[in-house]
């Protein structure tokens, strides 16, 4: 499945949380959300049923030069700033 074909969600990280905040089918729901709340943090959009070390090597925005970059710990942590964010 290309990363085109990939489903999305749209998850918030508030401001100093270790955990997520709130998990959104739409940017608008998100959005609506972050403002009843007055929320500060960061929206992310994600994709649903691969994980984005996984979407960022067939995207072709990520390519692992060293061997470190295919340990378990390295994958776990990997996050991506070609993912659609916003700061709030």
């Amino acid at each position: 499945m290309s990363p085109e074909e990939v489903g999305t969600i749209w998850v918030f990280h508030a401001e100093e949380s270790k955990f997520t905040s709130g998990v959104f089918t739409t940017k608008l729901k998100a959005e609506q959300w972050i403002a009843l709340h007055k929320l500060s943090g960061i929206l992310t959009k994600y994709p649903v049923d691969t994980g984005v070390y996984d979407w960022a090597i067939e995207a072709d925005v990520f390519r692992p030069t060293k061997e470190y970059q295919t340990s378990a710990n390295f994958v776990g942590k990997f996050t991506s700033a070609s993912q659609e964010h916003y700061h709030y």
